[in-house]
């Protein structure tokens, strides 16, 4: 459906159905023999969606696409374009992993998770004594997430305080009031969130995340590519034909147009604004983040790749 000022969704709908797609990447990743991460909560929560979870299921949809279709190219594609985002969802994963663990080693206590979605790091990772975890995300979302967890007995590694509020609306004062104290450093991440956020929310977003941010507070982003939305239009024209293919075999579960969701607005360079801003600024391209986790394919993936931005700053002073 298309995307209004104020919609909101639960886990089966619009921007919160992405978050199951992202769990049976992450479950796919768990169930290899050398898994860049361990995530066994991610299969939990396709379980508990039921049939809405079957759909995204990376390797039966393969298989049954390419026995349809066997001798069809954009079948093909199809697979490609399958394992590349998943070997892309588990290196961004293993990224913003690594992210919080080095910033709780060198002493934060303070984390804040933005359109948290199906992301379980504060039930799986090893965090320090005395660290909270904040999760931001739809109240629909937040509650699926928590029933699923309780119902397997799951307990977080941290003290965990769930933020059932929109990003559109005032969540600083709610976090605040949550517990959040915006003295402190804290370590911030923004996974799979900017294109479902107009450019305007986008700057708003982070003009608050400057007003909470104390020295030395980190941050993490997946940002989107300099040129967007120019750079994606290869990657639309792709995967509409692959969407369409889809639809002729009668397999239109295959593929969500996931990308109908976005907002394709020109927007602010966001490494340039954070320098500006008195951050420390690290990038690497999705390219090269692939690479450094010795999961870079063949050259057939260069139109499947995301061409996004994986950004780590420091804030350097008040």
């Amino acid at each position: 459906m298309p995307r209004t000022d104020n919609d909101s969704w639960d886990i089966t709908t619009s921007v919160g159905r992405t978050a199951l797609g992202v769990a049976a990447f992450r479950a796919a990743e768990t169930a290899k023999p050398h898994p860049l991460f361990r995530d066994p909560f991610a299969q939990l929560f396709l379980d508990a969606a039921g049939e809405t979870g079957g759909h995204v299921s990376i390797e039966s949809g393969e298989a049954e696409l390419g026995d349809a279709s066997r001798n069809n190219a954009i079948a093909a594609q199809s697979r490609t374009w399958r394992r590349v985002i998943g070997e892309y969802t588990a290196c961004r994963t293993a990224f913003f992993d690594e992210f919080f663990v080095t910033a709780t080693e060198e002493g934060i206590r303070q984390a804040v998770i933005l359109a948290a979605g199906l992301d379980a790091r504060a039930w799986r990772l090893p965090w320090p004594d005395g660290t909270t975890v904040y999760e931001i995300d739809q109240p629909a979302v937040l509650e699926f997430k928590s029933a699923t967890l309780r119902s397997s007995s799951a307990e977080p590694t941290c003290t965990h305080i769930a933020m059932p509020i929109d990003l559109r609306h005032d969540w600083p004062t709610a976090l605040q009031q949550a517990g959040f104290d915006p003295a402190l450093a804290s370590a911030w991440s923004a996974e799979g969130l900017l294109p479902y956020l107009p450019a305007q929310a986008q700057d708003l977003l982070f003009d608050r995340i400057q007003v909470l941010s104390a020295a030395g507070s980190r941050l993490a982003v997946e940002a989107l590519p300099i040129d967007f939305p120019h750079s994606e239009q290869s990657r639309r024209d792709q995967t509409r034909r692959l969407r369409e293919t889809a639809e002729r075999l009668g397999r239109t579960d295959l593929l969500q147009n996931f990308e109908e969701l976005w907002y394709y607005q020109e927007r602010t360079d966001l490494a340039e604004w954070l320098r500006s801003h008195q951050w420390d600024v690290s990038v690497v391209a999705s390219d090269q983040l692939l690479t450094n986790y010795q999961r870079a394919g063949a050259d057939d993936i260069a139109d499947a790749l995301p061409g996004s931005r994986f950004m780590t700053a420091r804030r350097t002073s008040r």
